[in-house]
C-alpha cells in the first residue's frame, strides 16, 4: 500500500504512521499553492538556497505550518551537503533554519529526536527522503540520501545513532519517500562503482546498463537493501511509487528542470501535546 495520502494538494503525509502513533507529524510537501512567483519555483517553493526570494519562502513556510498545525518557531532546517551528518536535536534547536538559511545546521543532511515540540524540516527535489521511527521510545529522524550521502551510508548512520540512543533496531520502521525513479536516473560508471562496493551478496541490483558506461540508478531500492543489511526488517520498510521526475503535477525536480527548480521539504515531529 502507497504509504503517502494526499493531504492537501499543498502537501502528503505518512496517514498510516499518524494514525498509529497519536501526536505524529509526518508528510512531504508538492509544489503546488504557494506564493513563490518565479518561473522555476513557481508555487509552494521552501528553498531559501535556490534563488527565490526569501519573504516568499517564509510566506510558503507558514502556510504549511497552519495546515499542519504545527508553529514555524519549532522547526529546525540543515545545509545539506550530501554528506552523512546526522544531528541530534532538542528544544535548544526550535527555530534554527525555519525562517532563513544562515541560521540553519551547517554542514547537515538528518536529523533525529525524541522531543516533543520540533519539526524536523530536510529540503528535496529527487533525493531520497528517509523517514525513521522506534515508537517505544518516540525517537523519530529523516535523513536526505542522493546518490553520494547513500553510498556513504547515511541510512546505516541513522540506524547507528538510533541505536546508540536506545533504540532497538527490529522495533525501528522506514518510509522511503518520493524521490527520482529508476527510469529517470541515469549515472556513469564511476557511480556504479562505489554502489558495486555496499553490495556484496545482493541478487537482484537496483542498477542496470542502459548505453555504454551510462546505468540507470534505483536509489530507493538501493536505499531499502541498506536499510535491510543494517538489520530493519524488510516488513518494517515501506517504499513509496511517486518519482519527483514523472509526477511533474506533484513536484519539482533537478534532473527534470535542469537544475533550475524549487525544493519540497520533507517534515517530521511530534506535537507538543503528544507525550505524558
Amino acid at each position: 500500500m502507497e504509504p503517502f495520502i494526499i493531504g492537501s494538494q499543498e502537501y502528503f503525509m505518512i496517514k498510516k504512521w499518524m494514525d498509529r502513533h497519536p501526536g505524529l507529524e509526518a508528510g512531504f510537501t508538492t509544489k503546488n499553492g504557494g506564493v513563490s512567483q518565479l518561473e522555476a519555483f513557481s508555487g509552494l517553493n521552501f528553498g531559501f538556497h535556490v534563488g527565490d526570494e526569501q519573504k516568499a519562502v517564509c510566506e510558503n513556510r507558514l502556510l504549511l505550518a497552519e495546515k499542519i498545525d504545527f508553529p514555524l518557531s519549532s522547526w529546525v532546517g540543515a545545509e545539506q551537503t550530501h554528506d552523512i551528518c546526522i544531528a541530534k536535536v532538542d528544544k535548544s534547536d526550535q527555530g534554527r533554519g525555519s525562517s532563513d538559511y544562515a541560521s540553519s545546521y551547517s554542514g547537515t543532511d538528518g536529523f533525529f529526536t525524541a522531543e516533543p515540540g520540533i519539526l524536523l524540516t530536510l529540503c528535496f527535489a529527487d533525493c531520497v527522503p528517509i523517514y525513521f521511527i522506534e515508537p517505544e521510545i518516540k525517537l523519530i529522524g529523516v535523513a536526505h540520501a542522493g546518490w553520494k550521502g547513500t553510498v556513504h551510508g547515511i541510512a546505516d548512520e541513522m540506524i547507528s545513532k538510533f541505536k546508540q540512543n536506545g533504540a532497538k533496531t527490529e522495533k525501528i520502521s522506514a518510509i522511503i519517500g518520493p524521490s527520482i525513479c529508476k527510469k529517470c536516473y541515469i549515472v556513469d560508471e564511476r557511480v556504479i562503482n562505489l554502489v558495486k562496493n555496499i553490495l556484496d551478496g545482493v541478487e537482484n541490483l537496483p542498477y542496470n546498463q542502459v548505453s555504454e558506461g551510462q546505468y540507470s540508478l534505483d536509489l530507493k531500492e538501493l536505499n531499502r537493501l541498506i536499510l535491510v543489511k543494517a538489520g530493519v526488517k524488510d516488513e518494517n520498510i515501506e517504499v513509496t511509487d511517486y518519482c519527483t521526475s514523472c509526477h511533474s503535477e506533484h513536484f519539482y525536480s533537478h534532473r527534470r528542470d535542469k537544475g533550475n527548480a524549487g525544493r519540497m521539504m520533507a517534515y517530521i515531529g511530534w506535537k507538543e501535546d503528544s507525550r505524558p
